[in-house]
């Protein structure tokens, strides 16, 4: 299957990693000249750092870190798109703001195991489209090894532990993709070969 068979033109969602404080107007700005109907699920970041590092017990913690990830999802709706809460597919791209879908659903341990990567992939499952994954890597690595394609779970540090099981499990096309390197997200969104991760396919 290739990239733009699993991209394909329809709507999306787009995960844009806390890690890419430095390059968020960039990865924005990309994501909005694409036109894609692309709801953006923000990362953490250093705003759930900051909860890390007060250490509340579990579900305090699970549900600060989703306002840590509302915090960063205004910061990124401040380079022009709009926000919202609903879990819907938009018209062009927008930024979600996941507190009250994910209170009215619980859907998700209250662990550090799940991170914003598999609230993304909750949120993609939810709107039956794909998941794009943009983070400060080329691709996930297994046993030091870049992996192009991923066709079973396993343990990585690039994601959080709950990720690829929930993929598979729930049969989610996913890539992750380098936001670091200018244009590389444009090219992911215009269907373009470009270095990732493809998770759930087959070349």
């Amino acid at each position: 299957m290739s990239l733009s068979t699993l991209i394909m033109d329809g709507a999306v969602v787009i995960k844009i990693g806390g890690s890419l404080t430095v390059r968020a107007r960039s990865v924005v700005e990309e994501v909005r000249a694409s036109g894609r109907r692309a709801l953006i699920v923000p990362g953490g970041g250093g705003f759930a750092d900051g909860v890390r590092a007060l250490d509340p017990p579990a579900t305090a913690a699970h549900w600060m870190a989703v306002c840590a990830m509302e915090a960063y999802g205004w910061y990124l709706s401040s380079f022009g798109l709009p926000a919202t809460a609903d879990v819907a597919v938009p018209a062009g791209p927008t930024v979600l703001l996941p507190y009250t879908a994910l209170r009215a659903a619980d859907p998700l341990p209250h662990s550090w195991e799940v991170t914003s990567d598999t609230i993304a992939a909750w949120v993609a499952d939810r709107l039956d489209v794909p998941l794009v994954l943009v983070k400060s890597v080329d691709a996930l690595r297994r046993d030091g090894q870049r992996m192009h394609d991923v066709r079973e779970p396993f343990f990585c540090e690039e994601v959080d532990p709950c990720l690829l099981p929930y993929l598979f499990d729930r049969k989610i096309r996913a890539c992750v993709v380098n936001g670091r390197v200018p244009g590389r997200v444009s090219a992911l969104l215009a269907g373009e070969d470009v270095p990732c991760t493809r998770i759930g396919t087959r070349p």
